[in-house]
């Protein structure tokens, strides 16, 4: 069947990972000649890209296919990813889906689409996630001013309070030359900024070789690939993702300090200040290591931004661990917050320990860290009231302004103009933007583009 002049559509829940693998999806629909359309708008197909991490999947999922058929009744929709993994007898109860794909399944979506009807009853494409043992590289295009560009898949880890394992499968990543052409293939098109971006991107090289006895075993390591990385030309930025703190070595903090290209941003989780409960969330590190990282990367770069990830009201969190946290992050010279509040996942052991704390705990305890991040970030921000600084605008227009980030992801503001979108200049900025945001404004800008 010919696809000429169909339409297709796509929503993307979750973390930048999915970003890039939806993006890479899409370009083979456009490849077999459909036409990509915004999610609001009528089309032939509909793919929902899921996350295992999203509260309420099950409802957010059946309202965005409701929202999705409400527009295009007769529409096929296909629900893919992580919740499609774990879950897919769930998803396959939401009146409207036509198939739903697991971890491997979900690059072949094309092969279960025949003549676009609606199916009678939803069919499954699931694997065990044990095989899902082989890399499929991905990278965002098009969509916005930076580019998401997948590196490694999957995690060995066992926190006891993650799913990831058991939606993506074991750790394994790509090679240094595939990344390093993708990348190429990124410049190309124009893309100034690439964000590097994976499950565990702190482990990549994992994977690569089997030895003899089935075993995997590292080629490479994260330094090699972002050395590698930092040669490309045509791209100014490289961003770092989300990357453990026992896996962020000195050697890592120090290339970055002196890279080219590689930026002052680095995104750590720790998800709890109290080594109590790091140690029954079996991370692999205590809070000692966490501070030590940090004042490593501030010693070399002190205008370095620095985000956080944590999680409150995870069982057995008392009010004193939780206020632990609290001095420890307030104390912590790092720049915003991710906060999330704990919830029962299926299948992990988090779910069937004891000292389960009281919703409504769980909910004051991420209001008080969501404070503190506000705190936290408009203080960096005033670090940098009167400096200068390298832009990348976005290209949307909103209500008249601009927007666009810093290289340590300081969020500028600006009039709209058409002539700056997507394009990296010279700026002094004078102060925080007065709706409250946090957002720090121009004062006047250097008019050669780069």
């Amino acid at each position: 069947m010919s696809f000429t002049g169909k339409k297709v559509a796509f929503h993307t829940l979750g973390c930048k990972l999915n970003f890039s693998e939806t993006s890479t999806i899409a370009r083979l629909f456009e490849q077999e000649g459909f036409t990509k359309v915004n999610f609001a708008e009528p089309a032939d197909v509909y793919v929902i890209n899921t996350c295992s991490v999203t509260e309420n999947a099950d409802r957010e999922c059946k309202q965005i296919v409701k929202g999705a058929l409400s527009v295009a009744p007769d529409a096929f929709v296909a629900v893919v990813g992580c919740y499609a993994q774990l879950k897919p007898e769930e998803i396959a109860r939401i009146e409207g889906v036509d198939v739903v794909l697991g971890a491997t399944e979900k690059f072949k979506l094309l092969n279960y689409i025949s003549d676009l009807s609606k199916k009678s009853q939803t069919e499954i494409y699931n694997c065990e996630i044990d095989e899902a043992n082989f890399f499929v590289d991905a990278y965002s295009f098009g969509d916005r001013t930076r580019s998401f560009l997948k590196v490694q898949d999957g995690c060995d880890y066992t926190c006891a309070f993650c799913t990831i394992p058991l939606a993506r499968g074991s750790s394994r990543s790509d090679t240094i030359e595939n990344v390093v052409a993708n990348a190429k293939k990124i410049a190309e098109s124009g893309v100034k900024e690439i964000v590097l971006t994976g499950v565990n991107i702190g482990d990549f090289g994992n994977g690569q070789l089997i030895d003899p006895l089935g075993k995997n075993k590292r080629q490479y390591t994260f330094l090699d690939l972002i050395r590698e990385l930092d040669n490309v030309e045509g791209i100014e930025r490289f961003r770092i993702s989300s990357i453990e703190p026992n896996l962020l070595k000195d050697e890592v903090i120090e290339f970055v300090a002196q890279s080219k290209r590689f930026v002052p941003h680095f995104h750590i989780p720790l998800q709890s200040g109290s080594n109590k409960i790091l140690k029954l969330m079996r991370r692999r590190y205590l809070r000692e290591l966490y501070a030590d990282r940090v004042a490593k990367i501030k010693t070399l770069m002190p205008h370095c931004c620095i985000g956080v990830d944590l999680i409150v009201g995870f069982p057995g969190e008392t009010e004193a661990d939780f206020n632990e946290t609290y001095t420890f992050i307030n104390q912590l010279d790092v720049s915003y917050l991710h906060v999330f509040t704990y919830s029962e996942r299926a299948n992990t052991d988090a779910i069937h320990m004891s000292d389960s704390v009281n919703y409504a705990e769980r909910k004051k305890r991420n209001k008080m860290l969501r404070i503190l991040s506000a705190k936290k970030l408009r203080s960096f921000y005033e670090q940098h009231i009167n400096t200068n600084h390298r832009v990348l605008f976005e290209q949307e227009n909103k209500e008249g302004f601009m927007y666009g980030f810093t290289e340590n992801y300081i969020k500028i503001k600006h009039p709209f103009q058409a002539e700056l979108c997507k394009q990296s200049m010279e700026v002094s900025v004078s102060g925080i933007d007065t709706n409250g945001n946090c957002l720090v404004i121009v004062h006047k800008l250097n008019s050669s583009l780069v």
